[in-house]
């Protein structure tokens, strides 16, 4: 079983893609239905502002895991498009720059454990996500 790879975003039905494999890898990550909702909601609305901003990117994903027990999973967008200029604007609920519902991002912060935004100017976006599944009966031991 594969555990890291990648889904090119170039168009529209790619983001059906990473909704699906999104999916696929949380379940398999263990997470119950409420966290592979989370994970899929927020793996789509990224995967929109690739398509949307940039044009294509990719989504890397991969399942973390460690010694402690902790388990989780990481989404990783990358796109090579004309990059956010101020990122903690970009993160206020509300603020979009083409018209929409400015959700994306604060959406996916909110429902994802952990969103890192790296962003250049004309240079591209990295919008790294992590959820994390502990695992309490490892903890115990």
């Amino acid at each position: 079983m594969e555990a890291e790879g990648q889904v090119p975003i170039r168009s529209e039905s790619d983001i059906v893609e990473v909704r699906r494999k999104a999916r696929e890898e949380a379940g398999r990550a263990g997470f119950g239905i409420t966290d592979v909702t989370r994970i899929v909601t927020a793996a789509s609305e990224l995967a929109r502002n690739v398509f949307l901003y940039a044009g294509s990117g990719v989504m890397k994903w991969r399942r973390l895991g460690s010694d402690g027990g902790d388990t989780g999973l990481e989404l990783v967008f990358i796109d090579e498009g004309p990059g956010i200029s101020d990122t903690e604007q970009a993160m206020q609920p509300g603020y979009s720059t083409s018209g929409g519902l400015g959700l994306g991002l604060p959406g996916a912060r909110r429902l994802l454990d952990e969103l890192e935004i790296e962003s250049v100017p004309g240079g591209g976006t990295r919008v790294t996500g992590r959820k994390w599944l502990t695992r309490m009966a490892a903890r115990r031991t």
